[in-house]
């Protein structure tokens, strides 16, 4: 293995890490009730309680979930390792590591401003942050040569999906606070049109060149 190669793998298995530790202490911010009786009553009352955290962890490892599948996604479309891509990665494993606490503050305080602006704002950071991250990794001669050109485009694309949503969400917090995360499902909707307007403008451009 080359040392290009070895360093890459490296960057990918530390990512890797981040990413997994990060979606494992979003549970641990859930705390189990304890009641000190056996009637059904209290437990159901204390497990609608934390309704609020449940929803908050599905929500953040969805989130969590998807940032590392694009990471994924990228870190196997190169070929060699391009050292201006570890400080960006660096930023976005930092925001990651950094979402059970802001996912914490938000489930606890259900329709609260500040922990929902806080929220949103961490989505935002860490969707700019990946979209910078993608900028730096995804050229040539770091890229693999089998990749077409618009699936480059697409994914550098479709990057752009959640950090519009995160960017809504943000607006809408200070109007609506706890509504404004169900603007967070827009996500995937957002991911598929970026995807298909960055795999369109490619082919037309390779239209344009072939033409003349």
């Amino acid at each position: 293995m080359s040392t290009n190669a070895s360093q890459l793998e490296r960057l990918t298995f530390f990512s890797d890490a981040v990413f997994a530790i990060a979606i494992t202490l979003l549970i641990i911010e859930v705390h189990v009730p304890h009641l000190e009786t056996r009637d059904d009553q209290p437990y159901w009352q204390a497990l609608a309680a934390l309704q609020p955290s449940f929803m908050g962890f599905v929500l953040s490892f969805l989130v969590v979930g998807a940032l590392w599948i694009a990471h994924h996604r990228i870190f196997g479309m190169l070929v060699d390792y391009n050292p201006m891509i570890v400080w960006p990665n660096m930023l976005l494993l930092m925001v990651v590591a950094f979402m059970p606490f802001a996912t914490a503050l938000m489930s606890s305080n259900p329709r609260a401003r500040i922990p929902e602006l806080f929220y949103a704002a961490t989505l935002l950071a860490a969707g700019l942050l990946q979209r910078a991250l993608f900028a730096a990794a995804m050229r040539p001669p770091y890229i693999r040569p089998d990749v077409p050109a618009e699936l480059v485009a697409a994914t550098r694309w479709r990057s752009w999906g959640l950090p519009t949503a995160a960017a809504i969400s943000l607006v809408a917090a200070w109007f609506a606070p706890g509504w404004n995360n169900f603007l967070l499902l827009s996500i995937p909707l957002l991911v598929r049109l970026y995807a298909a307007a960055g795999r369109r403008r490619s082919l037309r451009l390779q239209e344009t060149a072939a033409a003349s």
